[in-house]
Parts: structure tokens; sequence; C-alpha cells
């Protein structure tokens, strides 16, 4: 039932639907927060996942600056490749980053950054013998390579299998009994959901979250069809249902109501504001234009900050946020496009690294990227690339070790170890992982707060890797 009522929600616009009903957008969610038990431990922290969907070309976004593998880069990537001058020094490492991701510089220089390496789904440590010798239904090969859909779920749910219900965002929250379950400014992705709960899912910054509270708008409460509408729904959840079922379900709309109300004004709140943190828009400034985030992630991120430094009316000392930015499928133009993508990424995480620093927080908060999956390393026929396997990442924030890089870059070589493929037609540069999604998520779960038997439960694959966690935080 409560998939189907945040189907419903999503299809509506938010604004119609607060305006025909007098209801916040938390109103008729089984997707609860917690009332917040406590002000801010001493511990608190926050994991933030940005989602590049599309499948983020990641050999363009981290390129070695060393000459002979630069070279190799260059010759495969044609028209394609990036200029080596103009890359974004790593300095002590031998990469570099786009050009479009300069923000992220000083993050780098001050230990704060880390690249992580051909990660990707892997149900077991997997030799190209190994994937070459496996059946089309080897319980060794992750389900539907290469696919959109099917590789998001593997990379949200941290499995192989792509029947897998739960994301490890959502069951992290779960077995580590965290206040809040994941709270997405992304929409409803499955890497929030847990065997009992959705994510949160908050609108932007700006926008009406809470109007069950009729007085934090005026015309709500002069208008007397709202008002008595919203007096007789508090009357018919406070009361005793008739069964198991609707007290359940008054319970939840009770907290839905509770949800909306402290945080409405936190939601709400725009740069510039009189509830605004100086903090807060200090680090976002290189995106605030006349009061506003101006782009998609920077408004997202910016809610997330947010949430961090106000986390006492958040509740708990662990929460764990969701973003998301759209359109990495490359197939056509992908210089531009890409070019400009990277440009949102890196402003709005340097912007997000920037206001943690500002609040005094940077240790508390690691933002990490995930993505469908990485792409080919041979250009195609329309100045792009197509779907490949194994991708470059990006880890942020104080408690990052950074000045480093970690997992093994793939070998720049059509046909190679790395590359899936043999025959003439599927020399493309579709890298088998080196690094298994469930250790990607172990490294930031164990610096969370998770012990070893509670990653087991969180990442059941993670028995399957002698290394468990790859040292990045």
């Amino acid at each position: 039932m409560s998939d189907l009522i945040t189907h419903r929600l999503n299809a509506l616009s938010r604004r119609q639907w607060l305006k025909a009903f007098g209801l916040g957008s938390a109103g008729l969610m089984a997707n609860m927060l917690l009332p917040g038990r406590s002000a801010r431990a001493s511990d608190y922290k926050a994991l933030v996942c940005v989602f590049l969907y599309g499948g983020n070309d990641g050999l363009n976004t981290i390129v070695p600056t060393d000459n002979t593998r630069y070279q190799q880069y260059a010759r495969v990537r044609k028209a394609l490749a990036l200029p080596q001058s103009g890359l974004v020094g790593l300095g002590g490492s031998t990469y570099g980053l786009h050009p479009s991701l300069a923000a992220l510089a000083p993050v780098w220089d001050a230990g704060h950054l880390a690249p992580v390496f051909n990660v990707g789904p892997l149900a077991a440590p997997l030799t190209k013998a190994q994937y070459r010798a496996a059946a089309n239904d080897s319980a060794l090969i992750p389900d539907s390579l290469f696919s959109h859909s099917d590789q998001q779920l593997l990379w949200e749910t941290a499995s192989a299998d792509a029947l897998t219900r739960t994301g490890w965002g959502g069951r992290a929250a779960e077995v580590l009994g965290t206040v809040n379950p994941v709270i997405s400014v992304g929409g409803n992705g499955h890497f929030g959901l847990s065997s009992l709960q959705s994510p949160l899912v908050l609108p932007g910054p700006g926008e009406n979250f809470g109007a069950i509270e009729l007085a934090d708008e005026p015309w709500r409460a002069e208008f007397k069809p709202l008002r008595e509408r919203a007096e007789a729904l508090r009357a018919i959840y406070g009361q005793r249902q008739s069964s198991e079922l609707g007290d359940t379900y008054a319970s939840m709309q009770r907290d839905a109501f509770d949800v909306s109300a402290r945080l409405a004004a936190m939601v709400e709140t725009q740069p510039g504001s009189t509830t605004a943190s100086a903090a807060i828009d200090a680090g976002f400034a290189p995106l605030i234009s006349r009061g506003e985030i101006t782009t998609p992630l920077g408004q997202q991120l910016y809610q997330i900050a947010k949430l961090v430094a106000g986390n006492a009316t958040v509740g708990g000392n662990r929460q764990i946020f969701f973003a998301q930015l759209g359109g990495f499928d490359t197939h056509g133009n992908q210089l531009d496009e890409h070019a400009a993508l990277l440009k949102q990424l890196g402003d709005a995480l340097a912007c997000l690294h920037d206001a943690t620093v500002n609040l005094g927080m940077a240790d508390a908060v690691t933002t990490f990227t995930q993505s469908d999956f990485g792409r080919t390393f041979a250009p195609n026929s329309s100045a792009g690339t197509d779907h490949a396997w194994g991708n470059q990442h990006l880890v942020m924030g104080g408690g990052v070790v950074g000045g480093a890089t970690y997992g093994s870059y793939p070998t720049l070589e059509l046909g190679g170890g790395d590359d899936v493929g043999v025959d003439d037609w599927e020399l493309q540069g579709r890298w088998i992982p080196s690094t298994a999604v469930s250790q990607y998520a172990a490294t930031m779960l164990g610096w969370f707060g998770a012990a070893d038997a509670q990653l087991d439960q969180i990442l059941p694959g993670l028995t399957q890797f002698p290394q468990r966690r790859l040292g990045f935080v």
C-alpha cells in the first residue's frame, strides 16, 4: 500500500496536491521520520550518496597523467581524449580530474578527496578467464550486465542479483537502528528501501513541506474548508481505530504530521532568508543567484547541508542521505554534455564540502558517488561511448584519507586482462571490476559505525571478498 501511495503522490504536482487537500507531502506516506529524540551527539555522522544516473564516463572523469598511460588513453579515445595539459592535476599522484571538476582541486589539496578505481557489481572476485568460462546463468556473473535499470539496482542494493528488494542504504538504517530512514532529496530511489520503510522524500529549498500545519500559511487558516478538513484529520487519526491495521495507519499519519511540523521551516529555507545559515550560504555562494541555488544538484546538496546542520531537529546521531543527477547516458556528443554534467557535479560537491567546513562538521560527513556503470573505453561512431561495467568514483569528506588513490585503475588495453572482450567485434573496453560495490559500501559503513557482524547483515555478499574495507576513510 505504501508503494502505491508513493507512486500516486509522485504522479501529482506537489503543489496541486497540497493546495487541494491541505496536506504536507509526508501526509499519506509510510516513509516516516520518527520524532527527534536527542540533541546533536558528539559522534554524529552522515553519509551522502550522489547517484549519477545514466552511467558516468569514469575514464574521462579521472585520467592517468603519466606519459605512457596517457598516450595509451589518447590512442584509443581519439576525439574524446581530454588534452593532457587541461587535466586538473591531483598532486602526489599520476592522475588528473576532468577540467570541469576544477572546483574539487582544493578539496584534494586539503586531503579530503579520494578517487576509487574500477568499482562495480560483483558476486565474488572475478578474473577474465572465469568470466569467459562462466555459463550465462552462472552465479559469478551479475544479472543483466550493461542494462541501465538492472545495473542501477545492483549498485543501489550492493548485490549481484537484480531481484534484491532492499537498498544497502535502507538496510544500513535498519540494521544500525538509526532514528530515521534514508532521507532522499532526489526522489524515491531503491537505495533507501528497507524491509519495512521507504526513504523519506523531501522537496527542494523553498518548497512547501508541512502544510498540515495551517498556521504556516495565512491563506490556509483563512480558508474554512481546509481548516476544517485539517481539524477533522487530526481528530480521526487521534482516535483508536477498529482494527490493528487501522491503528498502525493512524500512527503513521500522526508521525507524518510530526515530521512535517518539525521539518517544514528547514525545508523551505532559501539562501539569504532570515532563517538561513550564514555558514551554509557562504559555502554555496558560487551557486547562489537572487536568493536561489542555480543548479538541480546544488539545490539537493544545499537541502542536505541544512539537514546536517539541523540534525538535532531531524533526530538521531546517524543520518543517510540520497541525491541524484541524471543525464549521463552519453551515447553521442559526449564531450560537451559530459563537461556540463561534471561541472554541475564538481561545483555542488565543493559547495557542500565548504559548507560542512564552515559548520565545523566536515569530519562528520562523507559524500560518495555511485552510477549505473562505466562506459566503453573505445568511442562509438556518434562521438560518444556505450554501456560498460567497472567505473571510477569519488569519495569526499573530512574523514577521508586523502592524498592517495584506491583500487586498481584498469589496464588501458582493448582485449587486455581487464576487458571482457576477446573477439574483434567486442574489443570495446568494458572493464571487469577489481573492487566490488559491497567493499566500497563496507568501507564507508565501517566509518559510519557498523561492526563486522553488522556489515555481514547489511552486505551479505561481502563474505566473498578477502579484503572487506579499502581504507579510504
